[in-house]
């Protein structure tokens, strides 16, 4: 084991090699674009970045999931396949150390994802449930493919969709979002040169006062967007802004967002819900419903389980079910993990591949065992 990994790390790691994954070694320094692309809000500010003799933007390895991925497409290997890893990440924490190890099971290419979810959080609980046996976990689950399937419902207009969704897990972002959806007069008024243009509807006046004026100022179009992209632009952000939800589908958005239940009463207030609402997310109901049934096969007391449907986790790259598992005192995150469909496709795969998997904070759990 690595100099500094907890004096259970030996254990862990032939633990995870009993799940049946391929243990990786994954270079500490990455190239620091997928993650600036991918990563989140919250782990950019906290990543490590350098630069190359070249100019490359490098960053030392603030999570496993991306670069896993990422060697996988590149060695191009048949799917289902599974990646157990174990070592150093790095990242500016506000407590605890800015150098820790994570342990974790990446899981590609399995077409039965129902299974695949249920099998990543029951592996994600038991390896816990084994090293510190005496702690009482606490599970909650959210599903951002759900949350999805709401504001689609809705008929927002897609450029809100995707406002809501990237905002999916931070609460205070969300809010403030609904709030303005609730009061669209408080939006921000354009810049005097452009509101006539925006306020006719001018398209291609204002397609030539933006060529004007970049042109008065230098600015050369062929380093960045053409007049007629941030024309585009301005016009979208009128457009969304001015937007109001109306007050039942502000009731309903505030309905879901509310709905905090054990996960074995999930599917029933889901259904509740969807049938008040008027909203057919019936795709991402029977998926959901799926995910209920194969956890229930795996033993798992689907009881002892929270279901929050606000609950998100702060990496943009989730597309399904998250989870997080805590514990002690202080509420400490010792395992969180989720399903990422989308990641794949947008490093480099060919096609998509369906993808879960989970994160165990060691340091965590070790605190967590030396207070039993």
């Amino acid at each position: 084991m690595p100099f500094g990994a907890p004096d259970f790390a030996a254990d862990l790691a032939r633990a995870l090699d009993a799940l049946g994954g391929i243990r990786v070694d994954i270079p500490v320094i990455q190239p620091a674009e997928p993650f600036l692309d991918m990563a989140g809000e919250d782990l950019r500010r906290r990543i490590f970045l350098t630069e190359s003799e070249t100019g490359e933007s490098l960053c030392l390895r603030p999570e496993f999931t991306i670069p896993v991925c990422s060697a996988h497409i590149a060695e191009n290997v048949a799917t289902p396949r599974r990646y157990g890893y174990l070592g150093q990440v790095f990242r500016q924490r506000r407590d605890g150390a800015n150098e820790f190890f994570q342990a974790g099971v990446e899981d590609l290419g399995e077409p039965d994802e129902a299974g695949a979810d249920a099998r990543a959080l029951s592996e994600a609980r038991a390896l816990i449930a084994g090293f510190a046996p005496a702690a009482n976990l606490s599970i909650i689950l959210g599903d951002q493919a759900v949350f999805e399937a709401v504001v689609a419902g809705l008929g927002l207009p897609a450029g809100w969709q995707k406002r809501l969704i990237h905002a999916f897990g931070n609460e205070q972002a969300l809010d403030a979002m609904i709030a303005k959806l609730a009061n669209p007069e408080a939006a921000a008024v354009p810049d005097a040169s452009v509101a006539g243009f925006l306020a006719n509807g001018d398209v291609a006046g204002l397609e030539a006062h933006i060529e004007e004026v970049m042109q008065q100022t230098g600015y050369s179009t062929n380093a960045s967007r053409s007049p007629a992209e941030i024309a585009a632009r301005l016009i979208s952000k009128q457009t969304l802004d001015a937007t109001r939800l109306s007050t039942g589908s502000l009731d309903a958005l505030k309905a879901f967002l509310a709905l905090d239940v054990p996960l074995d009463r999930a599917a029933a207030a889901l259904s509740e819900f969807a049938r008040d609402a008027g909203l057919d997310i019936s795709v991402a109901q029977q998926a959901f419903e799926a995910r209920l049934d194969a956890l229930k096969q795996r033993g798992e007391d689907l009881a002892t389980i929270r279901w929050r449907a606000a609950f998100g986790r702060p990496l943009d790259y989730y597309t399904g079910m998250v989870f997080e598992i805590s514990a002690g005192p202080d509420n400490l995150v010792l395992a969180g993990g989720g399903r990422y469909d989308r990641m794949m496709t947008l490093l480099g795969a060919e096609d998509p591949i369906p993808a879960v998997g989970f994160s165990l904070w060691l340091d965590r759990i070790e605190t967590v065992r030396a207070g039993q």
